[in-house]
């Protein structure tokens, strides 16, 4: 999930919308469109942002505020990278599941929440296991539920003890010291710290292996202690107008005609501060570019040899599918995050979107919102729809789910980078005179990191312009 994480939660590669796609409902500001798609770029003095994710946003904001003029040159039509959404017959889809935690540290610095109409999960998750459902509470904010959960089947009361213990560890150290402590994987982290297999199983596999799209928990410790301190400070959200709505409030404090869209960038010059678009036109910048796009993209742009930083060879990408659903109504109330946590079928977690969100759906309908961790290659859309219905069919009753409409299927390949050990969650974003990286690759695979890495971005370039 990208916690937003982000994806996760973050683009980066745009994702081709559907033939039927309609981009005039995106929420697209006077001052970030281009006078005609035609129009030439027409870069001011100053520098080169390209990719308008939440790392170059990221970074945009951070020279805006510094008075530092830029252009953001983006391929695709809209702002927000992965980050996106779509409205389809009145739902609110976002491309991929995405949740917000209200804790993020930079995203407090950036983000105006109030605006984003921020509405909360439940804290805490109903298992699916051994044909029931139970639930895993936080004691903190619903410790009634944490009490009648203790002797429930996932995991022991031990378990449910070591988890309180976890919480009050991360609690007590600063966010620096986690993202640069000693690491092993999230799953060596787990049996060195006493959980059984059965936690394991039916609840961290299901629960972090979601917002990290890594089921197998090879994801990197630190990034597990980040998320719980996260979670522990704040609460899982969705904004009322979409996860989109993040990037789109970053994108409207940025300068009128700083964003030019539908413009690719095929290749940067490192140490010229030059890049190329795929009209032909060559821009050159005054004081350097920023590349904030994901991380495919990013070795296109510069290819590999002329990172300074080392890039481990391994499979780059964690995916994800994520498939939604209408219906007339729920079958619960709460605002509840389901996982699986039998270790069988396809379905990692799912939720009701419209019992968190009510804008989510058209009134008097539900949307439903299924997440699978795999790029399941080599199924179709219309099979991989019957697999998701005949597998909740189990959960919910065949009755309930045989009568829901799906409404679109999101195949995510990049969803997030793979950041299991060894990491280093603090890159220097110079590579090269005047050619600074940031993004979530660069930092951590979580929305956060992307903001920061875009903050780091753009200080290094104004620290090298002797302008901060």
């Amino acid at each position: 999930m990208n916690l937003i994480l982000l994806s996760p939660l973050k683009p980066t590669l745009p994702i081709s919308p559907p033939p039927h796609y309609n981009p005039h409902f995106k929420f697209k500001p006077k001052s970030l469109q281009t006078t005609t798609p035609t129009s030439k770029p027409k870069p001011k003095p100053g520098a080169i942002i390209i990719g308008a994710g939440l790392a170059g946003l990221s970074a945009a904001t951070h020279l805006t505020s510094n008075n530092i003029p830029f252009t953001l040159i983006e391929a695709s039509d809209a702002v927000g990278g992965r980050v996106r959404t779509d409205i389809v017959d009145g739902f609110i889809l976002d491309r991929g599941f995405q949740i917000f935690i209200t804790a993020y540290p930079e995203a407090q610095k950036l983000l105006d929440y109030n605006e984003l109409e921020l509405k909360k999960f439940y804290s805490g998750a109903f298992v699916y296991f051994d044909g029931g459902f139970h639930t895993v509470a936080d004691p903190v904010r619903h410790f009634v539920d944490a009490v009648k959960s203790l002797a429930n089947p996932i995991g022991s009361v031990f378990d449910k003890l070591l988890i309180g213990l976890a919480r009050v560890k991360v609690l007590s150290r600063s966010n620096a010291d986690i993202v640069t402590a000693n690491e092993v994987s999230i799953m060596e982290l787990l049996r060195k710290d006493g959980f059984s297999e059965s936690v394991i199983d039916r609840f961290f596999r299901p629960f972090f292996g979601g917002i990290f799209f890594d089921r197998e928990l090879e994801t990197t410790s630190r990034l597990f202690d980040f998320i719980f301190k996260c979670l522990a400070l704040g609460d899982n959200t969705l904004p009322a107008k979409g996860i989109s709505a993040i990037p789109e409030q970053l994108a409207k404090k940025l300068p009128l005609g700083s964003i030019l869209f539908n413009s690719r960038v095929v290749s940067v010059e490192v140490n010229e501060s030059r890049v190329t678009l795929e009209s032909g036109e060559i821009l050159d910048s005054e004081m350097g570019v920023i590349v904030a796009v994901e991380e495919p993209e990013m070795e296109k742009l510069l290819g590999r040899n002329t990172v300074s930083e080392p890039v481990p060879r391994r499979q780059l990408a964690r995916s994800t599918v994520s498939l939604y659903f209408s219906a007339d109504r729920a079958p619960v109330t709460e605002p509840v995050l389901f996982l699986n946590g039998s270790r069988k079928g396809i379905v990692n977690n799912m939720f009701f979107a419209t019992n968190v969100a009510p804008s989510y759906g058209p009134p008097g309908k539900t949307l439903v919102s299924v997440s699978v961790v795999s790029s399941c290659e080599g199924v179709s859309d219309e099979d991989l729809t019957g697999m998701v219905v005949r597998e909740l069919s189990g959960w919910f009753g065949e009755s309930v789910v045989g009568s829901w409409k799906h409404l679109r299927t999101y195949r995510i390949k990049f969803a997030q980078p793979n950041q299991c050990p060894p990491t280093n969650l603090l890159k220097n974003p110079k590579i090269g005179s005047g050619v600074y990286i940031c993004g979530d690759h660069w930092n951590s695979a979580t929305f956060d990191g992307a903001m920061v890495s875009g903050r780091r971005a753009a200080e290094a370039l104004m620290k090298d312009r002797a302008i901060a």
